[in-house]
């Protein structure tokens, strides 16, 4: 078994530079919340009020990156991020991030802590999500075929009500807690939404919830969760240090506007002081850089460039 090494802290930043890095702000934490929520409504009433093809993808990306974005925020509750006050962290985490996008809080921290315990390896519950990498163009087209059409989303949400009724679980050895985990993330997903789908109405029309949230949520939403997926660990190695099994990307405006909000790009950090504030992931790739150390760490420039290392397996050629 691969033992995932640990770095002192002390041996890349001085004792200053970790204290302020390691500074949590409920300000910061809640206000992230606060600015997912505001892109979302921005995004809508963009469509609302000036209703036409470009405003319509634009909000689709805006409000499917922020779902993502409310998926990072939880990412950033399983860690304590959000609030110094724990039960605070975990009612919002739930709550205003988890749960409108068919997440649980809960399930998804005992899942990501052993992600991070074993990452890389084949312990590693997300190892199935790096693994098939570096695959052909056509297979990644295909891919992003079904995300961008919604049979990801649906494949998913199908078997995750399906196993909510205990069906498509195969009888053993915990059937009844992987059904209870599927009940746990369905029933808060129905109630945000139900409660979601009443405001919108009210405030824009019958036609939002299916239109400004559930089609951003079951296609570019789906595309950019998958684009993350393979730039944080994809076509890196097994070795078990920090620096090498996770992936930092370079991200421009762009990139972060609609591909990967909330600082969610610098994972190598992540993956090396996993208690960071998301927050203060920037600043510490910067002192990290000043210092050189960002060279043997593994980095990209672009999520371009990192797909195309994982599309990079040649055609089966013909025999």
């Amino acid at each position: 078994m691969t033992t995932i090494q640990k770095l002192k802290p002390t041996d890349l930043f001085t004792a200053a530079e970790w204290a302020d890095l390691r500074k949590r702000s409920d300000v910061m934490g809640l206000g992230m919340i606060v600015h997912a929520w505001a892109v979302i409504a921005l995004a809508m009433a963009l469509f609302a009020l000036w209703p036409n093809s470009l405003t319509f993808v634009l909000a689709i990306m805006l409000i499917g990156a922020r779902q993502l974005g409310l998926a990072i925020l939880m990412h950033e509750a399983a860690h304590g991020g959000l609030s110094t006050n724990l039960k605070v962290n975990d009612w919002v985490g739930q709550w205003l991030c988890a749960a409108p996008v068919g997440a649980h809080l809960g399930n998804y921290r005992d899942y990501h802590l052993s992600h991070h315990k074993y990452a890389q390896t084949m312990e590693d519950p997300d190892i199935i999500l790096s693994a098939p990498f570096p695959v052909t163009r056509k297979s990644l087209w295909r891919k992003i075929v079904r995300d961008m059409t919604g049979q990801t989303f649906f494949k998913q949400r199908r078997n995750q009500f399906l196993n909510a009724m205990g069906i498509g679980i195969k009888p053993g050895k915990g059937r009844e807690n992987r059904a209870q985990t599927a009940r746990e993330a369905v029933m808060p997903f129905i109630i945000t939404n139900i409660i979601l789908a009443v405001i919108m109405t009210l405030a824009i029309g019958w036609w939002a919830w299916p239109v400004l949230w559930l089609l951003p949520l079951a296609t570019w939403n789906q595309l950019v969760t998958r684009l993350r997926n393979i730039a944080e660990h994809a076509c890196l190695d097994g070795s078990g240090h920090p620096m090498r099994i996770a992936r930092t990307t370079r991200t421009n405006f762009l990139e972060r506007l609609f591909i990967a909000p909330y600082w969610v790009a610098y994972h190598c950090e992540h993956h090396m002081f996993m208690h960071l504030p998301c927050y203060r992931l920037g600043k510490a790739h910067r002192l990290l850089a000043q210092k050189g150390i960002d060279k043997e760490m593994e980095v990209k420039t672009g999520y371009w460039s990192v797909l195309k290392l994982a599309s990079s397996k040649p055609d089966a050629q013909p025999a």
